[in-house]
C-alpha cells in the first residue's frame, strides 16, 4: 500500500480543485522516527524524535500515519504528482534615459532579483527569488536574515505582523525569530500577489482569480475577474481591489458581489492604495488613480516606458513610479511630473516611501534607499549626488529558518508566556487559550502543521485582532 524503503511510509493528500496538495512521510530507523512533510514537489520540513525502544518508535510512527489517513491522506508514489505551477515575473530592464541619477544613500545587494519590500518605523524588509528575506536598519545596517524554502513573491504587513508569500504556496509569519507557516494556498492557484488585513489573506493569481482565506487558513470565497495575470490585490474595510489585464475590479469584503469595475489604460502590473484611492501601474506607461468609492479614474501619471511599480507619499501628496528603463519618477497629486531620475541599479520592481526616503527593490536584487527630500532631488537634477554606500552583511549575521522541531517545556513559565490548547471541534482542529485573562472561546491563529489534538503549547504572548481572534507573538513551545 505504501512506497517503502526500510520502514518508510509515504502519503499524499491532493484534491482536484481543492486546497490540498501535500505529502507526509514517516521513516523509522531503530529508536528514531523522522517525519518529513510539506507541499508536493518541495523538499518539505523535517522533524525527528527519539524513543526508549524500537517498539515504541514503531508504535509512534503507526499512530502518526493513522492520524493522516483518517484526515484523507493516502499511500502514493513519490514524484507521480507534479509540483504546483509557479510563474516567475518576466521583466526586462533597459538603461535609464534620464539625464541625472537619483540621490542614492545606500544600497544592499541581496544576490537575486527581488520583489518583496516592506518599510516600517523600525526597519526595512526585502525578500528575493532565492528565498532570502533580510532586515535592515534605516541607515542600511543589515540586522538579520530569514532563509525560506522557496522564492519570495511579496512581503505584506498586517499591523505588527509581517508575512512572506512564497512560490511554494506557503505564507510565512516572520513576526518572531523563527518563521512559521501561517497559510497554505491551494495547489491550483498560481500565486501572483498577496495582501493581508486583520488576518484575512487575499490572493491574486495567473488566471485572474481572487481567493480569500481567513485567519484559520480556511477558504472563504473566490472570484474570477474578466482579465488574467492579476498582479494587484489590495484590501481595506470597504472592498478587495483586484487588478488584472483588463483593469481593476472591486469586490465586497464578504464576497457577496462586485462593487465596480474600471478598465485601465493597459494591463495592471502593480497596485498601491491610500485611504480613498487605489493606484494601478500599467504596461501602457501610466499610473492611474481610481476612486475607491466609485472606481472613477481621478488622475493619470504618465511615464515614458512600462510601469513596474508605484507608491505614494501619505495621502497621495506625491506619486512615485518605477519603469522598465531603470528610471524613477515623482508626480504631484494632480498628475504633473515633477522629476525623472535614473535608479543607478536596475528597474524598481517594488517601492515604498517613508519620511522623505524612497526605498526600492530592483531587477539586480538590490534594496536601494533614495533621499527624496526636495533639497536632495534639486541637487541631483544638477548632477550633485552623494556617493552611495554599498552595504555588506556581517559574517555573523543572525539567520533564521522555519522551525523543524518544537522546543519542549515541562511547565509554563512562572512569569510571561501563555498556554494554549489544541482541540477538535466538528472535525476541525482549533486552538484556544487556557491561561486566565483571555477570551476562552476565541480561536488562536496557529500553524496547522503542528496542531495535535489534546496537546498544549506555550507561546511568548498573544495579541487580539479586531476580527475577534488571537495572534501569536514570539516562540511556540510544546508543553509536555
Amino acid at each position: 500500500m505504501t512506497q517503502a524503503s526500510g520502514d518508510r511510509t509515504y502519503l499524499e493528500l491532493s484534491q482536484d480543485g481543492g486546497g490540498a496538495h501535500k505529502f507526509y512521510e514517516v521513516t523509522v530507523d531503530g529508536v528514531t522516527v523522522s517525519v518529513r512533510y510539506g507541499r508536493i514537489g518541495a523538499a518539505g520540513q523535517l522533524q525527528t524524535s527519539s524513543f526508549p525502544t524500537a517498539e515504541k518508535a514503531r508504535a509512534a510512527a503507526a499512530k502518526k500515519v493513522g492520524e493522516k489517513v483518517r484526515k484523507g491522506y493516502a499511500p502514493a508514489v513519490q514524484g507521480v504528482r507534479a509540483a504546483r505551477a509557479v510563474t516567475r515575473r518576466q521583466v526586462t530592464s533597459a538603461p535609464s534615459t534620464a539625464r541625472a541619477v537619483a540621490p542614492v544613500l545606500w544600497r544592499f545587494r541581496t544576490g537575486s532579483a527581488a520583489f518583496g519590500i516592506h518599510i516600517d518605523e523600525d526597519r526595512c524588509w526585502v525578500g528575493n527569488q532565492a528565498g532570502d528575506v533580510f532586515t535592515l536598519a534605516h541607515d542600511g545596517e543589515v540586522l538579520s536574515r530569514y532563509r525560506l524554502p522557496d522564492g519570495v513573491k511579496c512581503l505584506v504587513a498586517d499591523d505588527f505582523w509581517i508575512y512572506a508569500g512564497c512560490d511554494d504556496g506557503t505564507v510565512y509569519d516572520l513576526s518572531s525569530k523563527l518563521p512559521f507557516a501561517a497559510y497554505q494556498i491551494a495547489a491550483d492557484v498560481d500565486i501572483f500577489w498577496l495582501d493581508v488585513r486583520e488576518g484575512v489573506l487575499n490572493v491574486s493569481d495567473r488566471d485572474g482569480g481572487l481567493t480569500v482565506i481567513d485567519h484559520e487558513d480556511e477558504y472563504q470565497w473566490s472570484r474570477n475577474s474578466s482579465g488574467a495575470h492579476a498582479w494587484m490585490v489590495r484590501r481595506d474595510e470597504r472592498a478587495v481591489y483586484h487588478g488584472h489585464s483588463h483593469g481593476v475590479t472591486a469586490y465586497a469584503p464578504d464576497g457577496s458581489g462586485r462593487l465596480w469595475h474600471t478598465p485601465t489604460n493597459g494591463a495592471v502590473l502593480f497596485g498601491w492604495q491610500e485611504d480613498d484611492a487605489v493606484y494601478a501601474g500599467t504596461d501602457r506607461r501610466v499610473v492611474q488613480r481610481l476612486s475607491k468609492a466609485t472606481g472613477r479614474t481621478e488622475a493619470d501619471y504618465r511615464c515614458d516606458t512600462v510601469v513596474y511599480s508605484c507608491a505614494t507619499a501619505p495621502g497621495g501628496r506625491y506619486v512615485f513610479a518605477g519603469d522598465s528603463a531603470s528610471s524613477v519618477y515623482c508626480f504631484a497629486a494632480d498628475g504633473t511630473r515633477l522629476w525623472k531620475l535614473g535608479t543607478g541599479g536596475g528597474s524598481a520592481l517594488s517601492m515604498q516611501y517613508l519620511d522623505e526616503k524612497l526605498y526600492m527593490v530592483t531587477t539586480d536584487g538590490s534594496l536601494v534607499c533614495v533621499d527624496a527630500s526636495e533639497a536632495a532631488i534639486a541637487a541631483a537634477r544638477t548632477g550633485t549626488v552623494p556617493v552611495p554606500v554599498d552595504v555588506k552583511s556581517a559574517e555573523a549575521l543572525p539567520t533564521y529558518a522555519p522551525t523543524t522541531t518544537l522546543a519542549t517545556v515541562t511547565a509554563a513559565p512562572a512569569s510571561g508566556g501563555v498556554v494554549v490548547e489544541c482541540v477538535e471541534e466538528a472535525g476541525r482542529l482549533r486552538v484556544h487559550v487556557v491561561s486566565a485573562g483571555y477570551e476562552p472561546l476565541w480561536n488562536v491563529q496557529f500553524p496547522r502543521q503542528i496542531r495535535e489534538p489534546g496537546v498544549r503549547y506555550v507561546v511568548d504572548a498573544l495579541a487580539p485582532a479586531p476580527a475577534g481572534f488571537y495572534r501569536v507573538r514570539g516562540e511556540i513551545k510544546r508543553l509536555l
